[in-house]
């Protein structure tokens, strides 16, 4: 066979034949060259038809891809349908450090170490230097020249507990000497948490009070006879300056003198903290001279606190008289007004909102207030434990040999709280203990006059523990100083790093 030739013979073009149509060569059957017929490929399976089929729908259908997102959530529902959710785990975010109370756990482990290490003296061995800050001495000396006219008569009714009302004592001697006025003897206002009815005269020695501040503030028991008639016997008739809380001295000047030299007489009420800390020091001078001078208590408490005074040290022979007094506030509405949690569960959850609500009527739950328990923990806010305060004072080298004044309220739940304070410390006392209570009877229905015992008998210990801060430590810490030259060994916790230390119970 010869090969086709484009161009004839006798040199004329003549046309090409017309192209065969286009096949596909998969579909094709022919000859080989040996004159067999040539087979096509092999037989394709079911399920490669059928995946074929599917693929060439989509791609010569492509907007089927917009139901893509549609068929993936059914998808998605088919099996979520088929799971059950009651076998997911449930993931509950660690405690922060330090918002847990753990002191329990702590004292279990820590036990058996407590009792066999009893050899350390903390008296001795916790302040090992010196004081060397210099001497302070009191700055309240007295005047000896006579005083000015009056400018008129102040009239305060102190609230609160007995540090409270002491502030307001403080304060009214520090006004009236100030604007030189006559101040009369205050008022104590009856509060329905401390419920003590007490007077003035109950409480402090009033002639010794009036006789120590003659020269420089005049202080008369009552309003004069023709005074209280312009006012038909009634003090509540006396007009009533209402005073912002830490009012600056100049105000009283500016304000409160004219109205005082116009009428004669004036009442405040309230008068707790209504009087800067920042004042003069012809001021803070009255101040001082009022709380660590003018006010001793009556002679009723006085001689009871010095006879357990006494006691205390005839306790404390084998650490030479000397003892720890702490200042506990373990209460219960002291418990319930921290808003902390400890370890009583569901009861003291009852007990606390019950208290609350008693003491503080909708305070705590007020519409939007949220309280965060583990926050004011961290924050050094939840007032220390009976078992955190013998767990930092055991910590800190105080043996159980150690004698320790406990000035304190009635502690909640003290059956179960103070039994790890005892197992510490169980040369412990308080005023029951100390004594009798034929003895303590003229003074246990009064709280400020149970305070004020706590007051002395912690005034005059060998080293003072504040565990809550208030009133009370406040001025026992600056009387202390007043009375031993400006230093006076006291121990005041960092809570917030106590909060740390004992949420490690595996601490050793």
């Amino acid at each position: 066979m010869h090969a086709y030739n484009r161009i004839s013979s006798n040199g004329l073009a003549s046309p090409s034949p017309p192209a065969s149509p286009l096949r596909s060569p998969r579909f094709r059957t022919g000859r080989a060259k040996t004159g067999r017929i040539q087979a096509g490929p092999q037989a394709r399976t079911l399920a490669q038809r059928i995946t074929w089929i599917f693929l060439s729908v989509l791609l010569r259908r492509q907007g089927i891809f917009l139901f893509a997102p549609l068929i993936y959530i059914a998808g998605m529902f088919f099996y979520m349908g088929t799971v059950s959710f009651d076998i997911v785990p449930e993931v509950r975010p660690r405690p922060a450090p330090g918002s847990v109370y753990r002191s329990p756990q702590l004292y279990n482990n820590l036990r058996l170490d407590m009792d066999a290490d009893n050899s350390s003296d903390g008296l001795a061995t916790v302040w090992r230097h010196a004081y060397k800050g210099g001497e302070w001495r009191p700055c309240v000396n007295k005047s000896l020249g006579g005083l000015p006219d009056s400018n008129g008569y102040i009239y305060v009714e102190a609230n609160g507990g007995l540090n409270q009302q002491r502030t307001s004592i403080g304060n009214a001697v520090a006004v009236a000497g100030y604007l030189n006025a006559t101040l009369v003897i205050p008022n104590f206002h009856y509060h329905s948490i401390w419920r003590d009815p007490s007077k003035f005269k109950d409480i402090y020695d009033e002639d010794y009070f009036v006789s120590t501040l003659k020269n420089e503030v005049r202080v008369v028991s009552k309003l004069p006879e023709f005074m209280m008639e312009r006012f038909g016997h009634n003090m509540s008739n006396v007009f009533n300056f209402k005073i912002k809380a830490w009012s600056p001295i100049k105000y009283y000047k500016d304000v409160v003198l004219p109205k005082l030299q116009e009428d004669r007489v004036i009442r405040i009420s309230p008068f707790a903290n209504r009087l800067s800390f920042d004042a003069p020091p012809a001021v803070q001078r009255l101040r001082c001279l009022a709380n660590y001078e003018a006010l001793r208590f009556s002679d009723p408490i006085e001689t009871f606190s010095e006879t357990l005074v006494s006691r205390m040290k005839e306790h404390s022979v084998n650490n030479n008289g000397k003892y720890i007094a702490v200042h506990l506030r373990f209460e219960e509405d002291m418990v319930a007004f921290s808003c902390c949690v400890f370890d009583g569960g569901d009861q003291e959850k009852n007990d606390m909102n019950v208290a609350r609500e008693r003491g503080w009527r909708g305070k705590f739950t007020k519409p939007g207030r949220i309280i965060r328990p583990g926050a004011i923990r961290m924050n050094g806010k939840c007032p220390l434990t009976p078992l955190e305060v013998g767990l930092m004072l055991r910590g800190m080298g105080f043996g159980n040999n150690t004698s320790i004044y406990l000035a304190s309220g009635k502690i909640y739940n003290s059956e179960k709280t103070m039994v790890p304070l005892l197992e510490m410390f169980p040369l412990l006392q308080t005023k029951e203990t100390l004594a009798s209570a034929e003895e303590l009877a003229s003074f246990k229905n009064y709280s400020s006059r149970m305070a004020a015992i706590d007051y002395t008998v912690c005034l005059l210990s060998e080293v003072f523990v504040t565990t809550q801060g208030g009133n009370f430590p406040h001025f026992l810490m600056g009387h202390r100083r007043y009375l031993n030259g400006g230093h006076s060994k006291t121990i005041r916790p960092d809570k917030r790093k106590l909060a740390i230390l004992f949420d490690n119970p595996k601490m050793g």
